[in-house]
């Protein structure tokens, strides 16, 4: 029997937005994305996390316009560390510290 070939446009498209449905997937989310050093990709987990709660609620917490809460949390943004805290904190969230392994 030959599988049954499948046509990559046919997939649905992958959104992480959809799955962050409890504030535990959320905080597991950017626990990963955090553990990777990339602030970029950060930037882009908090949108997509900003996505997930609405945006338009997110905005409004953080004191930000939509636009400039989508404008901040794009992927080639590199958005103030008081931005990124202000999101943080509308989203009911914390940022912690740990020391590494290797410190």
């Amino acid at each position: 029997m030959t599988p049954k070939k499948i046509n990559l446009a046919d997939l649905p498209e992958f959104d992480m937005a959809e799955h962050l449905d409890s504030d535990q997937a959320i905080a597991e989310y950017l626990t990963i994305v955090l553990e990777e050093n990339d602030s970029a990709e950060f930037a882009h987990a908090l949108g997509t996390i900003a996505r997930a709660r609405g945006m338009a609620e997110v905005a409004r917490a953080s004191g930000l316009t939509r636009e400039a809460l989508y404008k901040a949390l794009r992927p080639t943004s590199q958005p103030r560390f008081d931005t990124i805290m202000k999101v943080v904190q509308a989203m009911g969230l914390q940022i912690s510290v740990q020391p590494t392994s290797h410190a």
